[in-house]
């Protein structure tokens, strides 16, 4: 059971890092921070998904883990959020109105 844990464990892990290897690819394109902040978030996810499958279920780092996804999903609301306020704000226009 414990193998099938670690294994299961591992496909997590490198799904969180190929969404981040996605989202890295889109900000390359267009530069644009909601891409990049998804990835760091994704890559947390990742990093604490390996510590977790190495660490044992007494320890107490476990918790410090958990604010560790904490901080990866406050990350992606803090994007979302960013992106939605900067979508509401007006846009400049090259010509003034006469």
């Amino acid at each position: 059971m414990e193998l099938l844990q670690h294994f299961l464990s591992g496909a997590v892990c490198l799904g969180y890092a190929v969404a981040g290897l996605f989202f890295l690819k889109f900000w390359r394109k267009t530069r644009d921070p909601l891409f990049i902040t998804f990835a760091i978030a994704f890559w947390i996810l990742a990093d604490v998904r390996v510590v977790l499958t190495m660490v044992a279920t007494e320890s107490e780092l476990r918790t410090y883990l958990y604010l560790a996804r904490l901080l990866a999903f406050l990350l992606i609301l803090w994007a979302i959020v960013q992106k939605n306020r900067a979508a509401k704000q007006p846009r400049a226009t090259s010509s003034p109105m006469r």
